[in-house]
């Protein structure tokens, strides 16, 4: 269903903002890495951040970057030229290769624009991911002020009786 792009950007407080792009058009996988470094540079720069450590999974793109890679791919010749031409907005831009196993969050968040069907003509929301280290419902039963029972009492009278607590 198209090519998901997958990026989080990580300040130096430690804090994530992880944010997807869906590619809708016919691209081969060294395309999308890509898409992905300067989806993730033109990021950093709307937020004017003036140094920037990439950390990519697209071996290829990190490759060629450092000059490490030559470019064979004639199709691949504008990304590059686009990436060059935007790294000239940092005052010091390092890239460095991660493999996919130390790269899952972006992964994912790859995987889930690439399966998700948006209306075109509306933007999805931001997603919130939290990481709770107790059972959810700890946080979400409370008890009401005026209740003498339990939160689970209704349930279990509809258990016991199959009637709905009235």
């Amino acid at each position: 269903m198209g090519n998901g792009i997958g990026a989080v950007l990580v300040s130096l407080d430690g804090d994530y903002y992880p944010f997807t792009n869906k590619l809708d058009f016919f691209c081969t996988n060294n395309i999308v890495e890509y898409g992905t470094c300067i989806t993730s540079i033109r990021a950093t720069i709307e937020r004017k951040i003036n140094v920037l450590e990439v950390y990519g999974d697209f071996a290829l793109v990190v490759y060629q970057l450092k000059g490490e890679l030559v470019m064979r791919d004639p199709k691949l010749i504008n990304y590059k030229r686009l990436v060059l031409e935007l790294i000239k907005e940092f005052d010091d831009i390092t890239f460095y290769y991660l493999s996919r196993y130390e790269n899952q969050m972006t992964d994912a968040l790859a995987t889930l624009a690439s399966m998700v069907k948006v209306n075109k003509q509306e933007d999805v929301k931001p997603i919130q991911m939290s990481i709770y280290e107790a059972p959810t419902h700890c946080y979400n039963i409370e008890k009401e002020e005026n209740d003498d029972h339990s939160w689970n009492h209704d349930i279990l009278h509809y258990v016991k009786n199959y009637e709905y607590p009235g």
